[in-house]
C-alpha cells in the first residue's frame, strides 16, 4: 500500500523560497507535531531502542522511547530480543515502570494482567469470576490481548524498531549512512560505558539541525576550535542520503594549531591550556585517522568524537522541549588505556559537557524567538542553495537536505 503525505494545515505556506528557507512556524504549531509524530516516529522509519549488551541475560529488560510512546526491549529465554509497546491491553497502563531490571514476565501494576517476555497475555485475574460471578467473557481469548510488539532488527549489536509494516528492510533504510553505522558497529562485541541525558527547550527538530550544522561547530564551540578536535580547517567532508533524511560529516582530529582561517573565529582561543591534555587528544583508533559522524532520521545521533562513541537519542516532549539521551559505549576487547580515554572524552557532551553545554543555551534562545515570531523564516543558504556533497565545513548542505525531505513526507 502506497502511503499519501498528510495535508498541510491551510494557515501555512512555505514560503517561494522552498528549502532554502525554514519557516518558524514548524517549531511552534501543535497540530504540525502531532502529524510529525505520526509520519516520522509511528510510520514507516527506523528508530533507536538501545544496545543489545544492556540486556546480557533472559529476563533483562530496559525502558526507552519513540516519540511520546514508550517501549521496552526484553529479552526472551530463547536469547530473542523483542520490543514491546509499554502499555497493558486492558486499560492501557503503563505495565513496566522500573528503567531496567531482570524478571520473569511483565505484570500489570493496575490490575495484574500477565506478560511473558514476548508480550503474550498469559495470565487474568479473577478471569472466571469470584464464587460464580463475574469474570470475563467465556469468548474472551488471551491470544487477542498482548502487548503490541513492534518489527524490530538487531544490527551488530544495535536495536532497531518501527511500529509499521511498511518501513523497508533496515539496511536500505539507512541508505548512505550505513558504512558509518558499520563502522562503529563492526562487528565486535559492545561495552556499555554509560549514560548522560538532559532536557532541552526546543523543538526536536532544531536538534536535529545542530547535528546537521557544521558552520556553528567551528564558531559556537571553543574546545572544538581551540583543540582541533571539530573546525572549518580541517579536512572534511558532508553529504545526505539520496532522499535528504539522513546526514553524514566526516572530518579530523588535527590537535591545537593556528592557521589563516582563525583570525576569523573569535572563539579560538590559544591561550586555553588543560592540566590534564588527554581530556582532549585522541588516540588513533580508525585506519584512516577521520572522524565521522551521522544523524539517522527520525531521532538518532552517530557520535565519534575524539575517541568518544555513542548514540544520541533524541526523544520528542511537546512542541517546545526535547529529552536528550546518550549511550556511550566501547569494545569489549579495548585495553584499559582506551577504556579511560573513551570515558574522560565523553566530558566534551553531556548536560554540562565541554562541548554541548554551549548547545543547550543557544537552542533555548532559537526557540523562544520562533515563538515570538513564528512568521517569520530562517535562512538556510551557507555553501549555496543546493543540496550536494560539500568537502568543507562552511555550508548548511545537510539542512536542506532534510527541509526538502520534510516539506515531501509532511505534504508541506
Amino acid at each position: 500500500m502506497t502511503r499519501r503525505p498528510p495535508q498541510a494545515p491551510r494557515q501555512h505556506q512555505w514560503p517561494e523560497q522552498g528549502f532554502t528557507r525554514v519557516p518558524l512556524w514548524v517549531y511552534t504549531d501543535p497540530e504540525l507535531y502531532q502529524r510529525e509524530l505520526d509520519t516520522f516516529f509511528y510510520g514507516p522509519t527506523w528508530n533507536y531502542v538501545g544496545l543489545a549488551c544492556e540486556i546480557p541475560q533472559p529476563g533483562d529488560y530496559k525502558r526507552h522511547w519513540i516519540g511520546e510512546r514508550n517501549v521496552l526491549m526484553a529479552r526472551a529465554a530463547d536469547g530473542a530480543v523483542n520490543v514491546l509497546e509499554n502499555r497493558c491491553a486492558h486499560r492501557g497502563s503503563q505495565v513496566v515502570w522500573s528503567e531496567r531490571g531482570n524478571t520473569k514476565d511483565f505484570t500489570c501494576p493496575y490490575h495484574q494482567w500477565c506478560f511473558s517476555l514476548k508480550g503474550d497475555l498469559v495470565g487474568v485475574p479473577l478471569k472466571r469470576g469470584a464464587l460464580g460471578k463475574g469474570g470475563m467473557p467465556a469468548d474472551f481469548d488471551n491470544r487477542q490481548h498482548g502487548m503490541r510488539r513492534l518489527r524490530s532488527v538487531e544490527h551488530r549489536g544495535v536495536i532497531w524498531a518501527s511500529f509499521s509494516e511498511e518501513a523497508p528492510d533496515f539496511e536500505h533504510y539507512c541508505d548512505a549512512i550505513l558504512p558509518t553505522l558499520n563502522r562503529m558497529f563492526d562487528g565486535r562485541p559492545l561495552r556499555l560505558l554509560g549514560y548522560q541525558r538532559q532536557m532541552l527547550r526546543c523543538n526536536w527538530k532544531m536538534y536535529m539541525e545542530n547535528l546537521k550544522d557544521p558552520y556553528h561547530a567551528t564558531l559556537l564551540h571553543t574546545f572544538y576550535i581551540t583543540f582541533g578536535l571539530w573546525r572549518a580547517d580541517n579536512r572534511s567532508e558532508m553529504f545526505t542520503s539520496a532522499d535528504g533524511r539522513h546526514g553524514i560529516m566526516l572530518s579530523e582530529n588535527t590537535g591545537k594549531k593556528t592557521s589563516a582561517a582563525t583570525g576569523e573565529i573569535s572563539r579560538f582561543n590559544d591561550d586555553l591550556t588543560l592540566e590534564d591534555m588527554t581530556l582532549v587528544t585522541p588516540i588513533r583508533e580508525f585506519a584512516d585517522g577521520r572522524i565521522q559522524g551521522g544523524t539517522l532520521h527520525p531521532s538518532s545521533v552517530l557520535q565519534q568524537q575524539a575517541n568518544s562513541l555513542a548514540i544520541r537519542h533524541v526523544i520528542p516532549r511537546g512542541i517546545d522541549a526535547t529529552e536528550l539521551v546518550w549511550v556511550f559505549f566501547g569494545y569489549a576487547d579495548d585495553t584499559e588505556e582506551m577504556t579511560l580515554r573513551r570515558i574522560r572524552h565523553a566530558n566534551l557532551v553531556g548536560p554540562a559537557g565541554l562541548v554541548s553545554i554551549d548547545d543547550s543555551e543557544v537552542l533555548k534562545q532559537c526557540q523562544a524567538a520562533a515563538n515570538g515570531y513564528p512568521g517569520e523564516a530562517g535562512v538556510i543558504e551557507m555553501g549555496g542553495r543546493e543540496i550536494e556533497h560539500a568537502d568543507h565545513m562552511v555550508t548548511e548542505t545537510q539542512i536542506r537536505g532534510f527541509y526538502d525531505y520534510y516539506r515531501r513526507a509532511m505534504g508541506l
